[in-house]
């Protein structure tokens, strides 16, 4: 059985750093692309950033430069390192294998004050 599993959500004023991990489980991990994407109320879900399994990464235009992905292969562990956050970074932030018909997480909530 595939588990996704995030951590590392939370509340944290404009400015400031959040780190978040997914956990995956049940399948081979190191030969998965990997990402992260967000979805704010009311809006579409999209794509923040992609790491493939050779550890190449690619990250929306509004992310670059503040969030860096990355993953460790031993442990199964997915990273969103967020720096500089804005209140627009605010959303559910969920884990991805595979690509979006694949393997989803349950998502961990960001909510960034102004």
């Amino acid at each position: 059985q595939v588990q996704l599993v995030e951590s590392g959500g939370g509340l944290v004023q404009a400015g400031g750093s959040l780190r978040l991990s997914c956990v995956g489980s049940g399948y081979a991990f190191s030969t998965y692309a990997m990402a992260w994407y967000r979805q704010a109320p009311g809006k579409q879900r999209e794509l923040v950033a992609r790491i493939t399994s050779g550890s190449i990464t690619d990250y929306v235009d509004s992310v670059k430069g503040r969030f860096t992905i990355s993953r460790d292969n031993p442990t199964n562990t997915l990273s969103l390192q967020m720096n500089s956050l804005e209140p627009e970074d605010t959303a559910v932030y969920y884990c991805n294998a595979g690509g979006p018909h694949y393997y989803w997480g349950q998502g961990t909530q960001v909510t960034v004050s102004s």
